[in-house]
């Protein structure tokens, strides 16, 4: 793994410019403003720096392997360095969701960078941002040794039970019968809101119909625009889950807008929201459906396999195929369509999605509790996609390829993990200063200065 003390600071700058260059470069070229906005929030804190920047984790994980796209280490072999991941794993891309069968459920959220390849990848993201996060609490790096192998062991523990075939009742979901402490707050939060709520903040009536409130983040199309988005709606359709396609009630479009202020990882993306009738004439029952432009995940540009490139006709289509694999009983919503040839991820802004709040998470024993529910959540999604989640790409069982790994070196497992959280987090925290000086410099090409 490259890191500071390989090269000087203006050498690892020249580092971090041609990894952004690569990653962000005809994004930043086409909206410079987003991306001043992206990187204003990048500077803000080390961690918040390391979120931003899959580009440059990547980069420096895969800097010490062989051959291109032959990626070897340690827990890896045919099977486990080919098994979906989520791409971005970090502390804070968990949260609530309402599942299709109703249920409230704690779990992985955010998967825009899914894709396949070495399970030990999300792992390794994983542990590094619990590092940074520590140091944000001032915790000591004895303290974050011990959340990271608290993390490794829940891990370790879940992966082995499934392997195990152990029965439902014995790994249970995080839901609002089996969560505790931050995680049942979540929980708890997601259940208090509701879809009327969430119209209210977004939308209005007006002339007996409900309309998106102008501003507040809202862009007015023009009539060219507004009709290729519908169209691209119309072709979304065919892509949902059989119960919700079938509910042709519920595609009578109201209101069409565009959207900016989107998140640190999708600046630069045009999307759109479309308010869709309800199950009912009831103003309440309306429901709020995203289209966002679907980016190039960071980690395939390190995956060179012709079968994994080839399987995703585009980056929307890879982000539901991913979702729908790493998430059991995923947004009913979700689907992909393309709008000017490119792929656009499409799901419902749910009032339901609630995501962990670390702000006051404080105390040790309780950020253990919750790494350790990190941990279990982590290898849930890893065992729910394989050769039983109807995808060829993995055809075989990940819990138990996983498990076989880890057992030729049990007590390796948690520490390479401690390792590589400890290095890379004062990698990322050298990094960031050495961002912000890039940033407020100007030497970040095609940005002004901040």
């Amino acid at each position: 793994m490259a890191t500071l003390q390989d090269g000087t600071a203006d050498e690892r700058a020249e580092r971090i410019l041609e990894v952004f260059d690569c990653a962000f470069g005809e994004l930043l070229a086409a909206d410079p403003a987003a991306f001043q906005v992206k990187f204003r929030k990048m500077a803000a804190s080390a961690f918040a720096f390391y979120r931003g920047t899959a580009c440059l984790f990547y980069a420096d994980a895969t800097a010490a392997d062989g051959e291109a796209g032959k990626h070897t280490g340690p827990y890896l072999d045919d099977r486990t360095g080919r098994v979906w991941i989520h791409g971005d794993l970090h502390a804070e891309n968990f949260g609530t969701y309402m599942d299709a069968n109703g249920r409230l459920v704690f779990n992985v959220n955010d998967f825009d960078e899914a894709y396949v390849g070495p399970f030990t990848w999300d792992l390794k993201r994983f542990a590094a941002s619990v590092a940074l996060l520590g140091y944000t609490k001032a915790l000591s790096d004895g303290q974050i040794t011990g959340l990271v192998r608290a993390y490794a062991e829940a891990y370790r523990e879940r992966i082995r039970a499934l392997a195990g075939d152990a029965k439902s009742e014995d790994v249970p979901s995080l839901t609002l019968d089996t969560a505790r402490g931050p995680v049942l707050d979540a929980l708890r939060s997601a259940r208090s809101n509701t879809r009327f709520g969430l119209l209210e903040t977004m939308t209005e009536v007006r002339d007996w119909e409900r309309r998106f409130t102008p501003g507040g983040g809202a862009v007015e199309l023009d009539a060219d625009t507004r009709g290729r988005v519908l169209e691209a709606f119309d072709a979304y359709v065919s892509t949902l889950p059989g119960s919700t396609r079938l509910r042709s009630d519920a595609y009578r479009v109201k209101d069409v807008v565009g959207r900016r202020g989107v998140g640190i990882g999708s600046a630069g993306l045009p999307s759109y929201n479309i308010l869709l009738e309800g199950h009912s004439d009831a103003l309440e029952n309306d429901l709020v459906i995203y289209m966002k432009q679907a980016q190039t995940p960071a980690v395939s540009r390190h995956v060179t396999d012709p079968e994994i490139r080839g399987y995703f006709r585009h980056e929307g289509h890879r982000t539901v195929i991913s979702q729908r694999a790493l998430q059991a009983h995923a947004d009913p919503w979700l689907g992909w369509t393309e709008l000017h040839g490119v792929g656009q991820l499409v799901a419902e802004v749910s009032p339901y999605a609630v995501d962990l709040d670390w702000t006051d998470l404080d105390e040790l024993d309780a950020i253990t509790q919750v790494v350790g529910d990190l941990g279990r959540a982590t290898a849930t999604m890893h065992a729910a996609a394989d050769d039983e989640s109807g995808h060829s790409l993995v055809p075989f069982s990940t819990e138990n390829a996983i498990n076989a790994a880890i057992s030729e070196d049990e007590e390796g497992f948690p520490e390479m993990l401690v390792e590589f959280a400890h290095a890379y987090g004062s990698t990322t925290r050298r990094d960031h200063q050495v961002f912000v000086d890039l940033f407020r410099n100007g030497r970040i090409p095609g940005l002004r200065n901040p």
